[in-house]
């Protein structure tokens, strides 16, 4: 049987539902022996910032049960490099690239969407708002719906490309805060990101990362970005959803269309297998073809609530 893997976010066609999550799949350079970016739907490049940035100190990376907890810290090259050096090789083979924009302030975000904006190739900007807003006592951009709207409608003016935001699972009311990023601007909603976490040294009675805190992905969260997924889409279900957390399968994608994302990124999987977004689109494909699913779009928010 033939199955159409075709779907879209918002204004953007994509040839099938599956991303490679920011900050998993580098710059969309690294992994080209065993994921080439052009056979994706779409990636979205590691966060960019107007200027490079160290990262935090080590240890910033641990596995734990089922996922793994990160403090990276938003290290990258900076906008200016990413323009220069990476994009010029990633228009060459054709990928759909979104560009991951984070800030510490929100002219912040802008300033590297207006960089960015000079240039072809790029499709769409995931605006990461779980980053510490260093006007506002470092509380996060996305925990508080009214700069939220501000911080996405400055976005939304800087450009006419498709605009999302990766809203985080840490604020008080999710649903709000989506609310909000579609009031500013938005044309889909990415989630979730990471939940905040700790993992404890028993020996040395101490946090095992230099940060003390860091974000949980992988599959230990799964379920709870299903949940997150199927609210929004049920208080906002004409809005475009992008699906993320902890997955390993085809069967997972197929979760996450049901609950209700047009479109899925896959992440901690990576670093185990880099080879793993192809893996899975063709175990999505296959599942499809075993259950007379004709086009993959047909699976989106049509889960039977009992």
């Amino acid at each position: 049987m033939s199955v159409r893997l075709n779907t879209t976010v918002g204004g953007l066609a994509l040839a099938n539902p599956i991303m490679a999550a920011s900050g998993t799949y580098g710059y969309g350079l690294d992994l080209l022996e065993f994921c080439p970016p052009e056979r994706l739907g779409a990636f979205v490049t590691k966060g960019l910032s107007p200027r490079p940035r160290a990262g935090n100190p080590v240890p910033r990376i641990v596995e734990t049960a089922a996922g793994m907890i990160n403090a990276i810290g938003l290290q990258n090259i900076g906008v200016e490099a990413f323009c220069r050096d990476a994009l010029p090789l990633l228009r060459q083979r054709g990928p759909v690239v979104a560009v991951n924009v984070f800030g510490e302030r929100m002219d912040e975000y802008v300033e590297v969407i207006e960089r960015c904006e000079r240039e072809d190739g790029i499709a769409a900007y995931e605006l990461n708002v779980s980053c510490p807003n260093v006007t506002a006592g470092g509380i996060e951009f996305g925990h508080d719906p009214r700069p939220l709207e501000r911080l996405t409608g400055m976005c939304r003016a800087a450009t006419r490309r498709q605009l999302w935001v990766k809203l985080s699972p840490n604020a008080p009311d999710l649903v709000e805060t989506a609310r909000a990023a579609v009031s500013g601007g938005a044309d889909a909603l990415t989630l979730i990101n990471t939940l905040r976490a700790i993992a404890i040294d028993a020996e040395r009675r101490r946090p095992v990362l230099a940060t003390g805190c860091g974000g949980l992905s992988g599959p230990a969260i799964k379920p709870i970005a299903l949940r997150m997924v199927w609210e929004v889409h049920k208080a906002l279900p004409a809005v475009p959803v992008v699906g993320i957390g902890g997955v390993e399968s085809g069967r997972d994608i197929v979760e996450f269309l049901l609950a209700g994302a047009s479109a899925v990124q896959v992440g901690t999987a990576i670093f185990r297998d880099p080879g793993a977004p192809l893996r899975i689109l063709s175990e999505l494909e296959r599942f499809c073809a075993e259950h007379g699913v004709a086009e993959v779009r047909e699976l989106v928010g049509v889960l039977e609530w009992h």
